[in-house]
């Protein structure tokens, strides 16, 4: 379901403002950060969430949760360190977050270094085979990109698994804020005036893969004297550093971008490591100090470059509709097709084979704008299962698109120009999983005043452009006659289903099983109800894109749909026969034939003034008046005309 925070569109972001999770942009995951424990990881982590361009939040990973992870679909993800995180979240989140991860040494293998899962089996690491390596596998796989320390330590994973290739990969490297690289600039001048002291120095630590005893007893064996540090702040640590003359760190396993020999270099200490000291064959660490920090400082850029190419991406919008002879429907074809044109990328039109003028008209738009596709394919009307025809011209419009999600549109419908920027900012933010947007309709009944209750305020409307998407009769509908022509049970043709199976596609949608609850309790006559139901649309239309229908706001044309066509299209679609009588005419206890012109305008006005709408499936009943409602607001800009062409209804 969807929450008002998807469609916020402020675009103001403070730096290192301190933000709640549901104000934040991007969100960033760890397991701890500095204000706990101050390590490489850590300080690499702050720098970056320091130099957000975004609203960030900081949440550890112990306490994410999947209604948290709900809440935050339309949010950017950030994962670092995450061994705490529950990992039966981890198909929740591939399936429905938008994330990045930034990995700091190998969380495919469960002791996360492959170096000690030998030492602690006695069997090389085979983790990414079991379970623990396939759901980091899957996580992995389902990430944006994949930030890495080392150019060694993304190899290592690449010899795992075949999908982490080059275009889903950023070498970041380790990260600094400006102010510690500023920091150990002076330090490192300041080393020009002071006296060095000889020995080397070993950061102690408890953890295996730093190697502190083995390298210890190298130092001894080759007579060099050293000193050990720890236990120290970051910057004091950095300064007893800077009054030695060598660093010495010979982890015994890979360590991805040790923090501390970077900082041990442009300290300007002579440094003792060795292979697992995995970023040293980089062509950034042969550089000058000053070049090395040039490097770690773009950092940040790398960093939320590649966020911001994600959170501004333009994702390309496909427009499709169809038509058939829409010149003499007085349909407003042209302000719906304008209004595609103006949010989407390119405009899908595709005609039937019309005889009107209509594709004639197409082929000329088409030549002055650039992004309007038109292309023709011709039906036999005359067929017995025509109906069915609808639904196939929106599925062939459909494999013309050539965008990544597409917006369908029927020539009666119109998109206001105030939903333009939703539908874009929409479409970046929706869960990953979706594949289907449900979108509002405001439904008019005989012109401005009254919007109806009495049949569903919402429509698929906004699809991935997933080639297995199609429009057609669902499974559950689809029958065939004694000739082997397909017809429907209820269904009009149009739905959305898997081209495989016909199954229905599931969607999205912000029309609750509440709110249906609400809508039919109106419709019983509850005021109370309607009242709320009311007050509920008008939020959802200012918060979501949508569609304004005008198959109803004029009565009078529509009731000449049914007496000249709806009859042939519902035999046709239902394989139902439907004859002139006058127990078949819903509006009139006579034959359509005997109908007067003047009969019709005079109901269209009773019907306006009278009801609020009605299904015309049973007869047309001024004792149960339907209840309806008011939307507030205008109309769409390219309506105007069309608007103002027809004037009242009674007035025609």
């Amino acid at each position: 379901m969807f929450n008002t925070n998807l469609f916020e569109t402020d675009n103001s972001r403070p730096k290192r403002n301190k933000n709640t999770f549901e104000e934040s942009d991007v969100i960033f995951v760890s397991d701890i950060f500095v204000d706990e424990y101050i390590g490489g990881a850590e300080l690499t982590t702050e720098a970056l969430f320091n130099s957000s361009p975004y609203k960030t939040f900081k949440l550890k990973s112990s306490e994410l949760t999947q209604q948290l992870i709900s809440q935050g679909v339309q949010k950017t993800w950030v994962f670092f360190n995450f061994s705490q995180l529950n990992y039966n979240l981890l198909p929740f989140i591939v399936s429905n977050c938008h994330y990045f991860i930034t990995e700091y040494d190998y969380k495919f293998c469960r002791f996360r270094s492959i170096e000690l899962h030998e030492k602690q089996t006695g069997e090389p690491c085979d983790c990414h085979k079991g379970q623990h390596g396939k759901l980091t596998s899957a996580f992995f796989s389902g990430a944006e990109k994949i930030f890495w320390m080392s150019d060694n330590q993304k190899k290592r994973y690449q010899k795992r698994f075949s999908f982490i290739n080059d275009s889903c990969s950023v070498l970041l490297s380790s990260v600094f804020d400006v102010k510690d690289l500023e920091y150990i600039d002076r330090l490192r001048n300041a080393r020009k005036e002071n006296k060095i002291k000889k020995e080397f120095v070993i950061l102690e630590s408890n953890s295996w893969i730093k190697g502190v005893e083995q390298t210890k007893s190298y130092l001894e064996d080759q007579q060099i004297n050293f000193v050990t540090l720890g236990g120290l702040q970051y910057h004091e640590l950095l300064r007893k550093l800077s009054e030695y003359t060598g660093f010495a760190f010979m982890p015994l396993g890979g360590d991805t971008c040790p923090r501390i020999v970077i900082e041990a270099k442009l300290l300007g200490l002579k440094l003792l490591t060795n292979g697992n000291v995995q970023h040293t064959n980089e062509e950034w660490w042969k550089g000058t100090p000053d070049e090395i920090e040039s490097y770690l400082l773009d950092g940040h850029n790398r960093f939320w470059n590649t966020l911001s190419s994600f959170l501004e991406r333009d994702i390309k919008l496909s427009g499709y509709t169809t038509t058939h002879n829409v010149v003499k429907s007085d349909y407003p074809w042209k302000a719906s097709i304008s209004s595609l044109l103006a949010f989407c990328d390119e405009v899908v039109v595709l005609d039937g084979g019309s005889t009107d003028g209509t594709y004639e008209e197409l082929l000329s738009w088409a030549e002055k704008e650039n992004k309007l596709v038109v292309k023709q394919i011709k039906r036999d009307w005359n067929h017995p299962k025509f109906a069915l025809f609808d639904g196939q011209q929106k599925a062939a419009a459909r494999t013309l698109c050539t965008g990544e999600w597409c917006w369908q549109l029927d020539v009666d419908e119109i998109v206001h120009e105030d939903d333009y920027p939703k539908i874009k900012n929409l479409i970046k933010q929706v869960p990953k999983s979706a594949k289907m947007i449900t979108l509002p309709v405001i439904e008019y009944w005989g012109g401005d005043e009254k919007v109806r209750v009495d049949v569903n305020p919402w429509k698929w409307r906004l699809s991935k452009n997933d080639p297995h998407i199609t429009h057609d009769v669902p499974d559950s509908h689809r029958r065939y006659d004694e000739e082997g022509n397909l017809f429907s049970l209820g269904s009009d043709g149009c739905d959305y289903v898997h081209i495989d199976n016909y199954k229905p596609i599931p969607d999205v949608s912000f029309y609750t099983p509440e709110l249906h609850k609400v809508r039919t309790a109106s419709l019983q006559g509850n005021k109370d109800a309607l009242i709320a139901y009311e007050n509920f649309m008008n939020l959802v239309i200012k918060q979501l894109p949508g569609v304004h229908h005008y198959s109803w706001y004029d009565i009078k044309r529509k009731i000449y749909t049914y007496k000249n066509y709806w009859s042939k299209h519902w035999t046709s679609l239902y394989n139902k026969k439907i004859n002139d009588l006058p127990e078949n005419n819903m509006f009139f206890d006579k034959k359509w034939k005997d109908v007067s012109d003047n009969e019709i305008k005079n109901l269209a006005i009773k019907m306006k003034e009278e009801l609020g709408g009605w299904i015309f499936h049973n007869r047309v009943d001024f004792t149960k008046p339907t209840p309806w409602i008011t939307i507030k607001r205008d109309h769409p800009a390219v309506m105007k005309e069309w608007i103002e062409d027809r004037g009242t209804n009674e007035s025609r």
